[in-house]
């Protein structure tokens, strides 16, 4: 087996995976992903792919991800080996369709319009 790329993108996050056969170490940025990923419910999201197709421990995992912040980047992550487990095998793709892991989320941060303090609120006021 050759080594499958794929990405994925959440908010401002772009992850982008290299999978191989191995023991199961997921590396991310060159730090081990529970080093990278502090808390256990972000560490959740990584390997929640691999707990769905029962495939924890079959496939070691290079990613490189840039911008956005730690939520953002670990959802990416999350897309991106869920994507690279269907390119392995189609028959995973059922599984982590219904659990809503194959669907990117198209929401961003809405820009900064000009004469208003964000995006969406105004400066104050003042009548008199």
């Amino acid at each position: 087996m050759d080594t499958i790329n794929s990405s994925g993108r959440r908010k401002a996050s772009v992850a982008r995976v290299f999978m191989n056969k191995g023991k199961g170490n997921i590396t991310v940025n060159k730090k081990d992903y529970k080093e990278y990923f502090k808390t256990i419910t972000l560490q959740n999201k990584v390997t929640k792919p691999l707990e769905l197709t029962e495939l924890v421990g079959q496939f070691d995992i290079k990613a490189n991800i840039d911008g956005g912040g730690t939520n953002g980047q670990a959802e990416a992550l999350r897309l991106a080996i869920a994507k690279a487990l269907v390119s392995v095998n189609e028959d995973n793709k059922p599984t982590l369709k219904a659990e809503g892991l194959m669907t990117r989320d198209p929401r961003m941060v809405e820009r900064k319009k000009p004469g208003q303090k964000k995006a969406r609120k105004k400066f104050q006021f003042s009548k008199r």
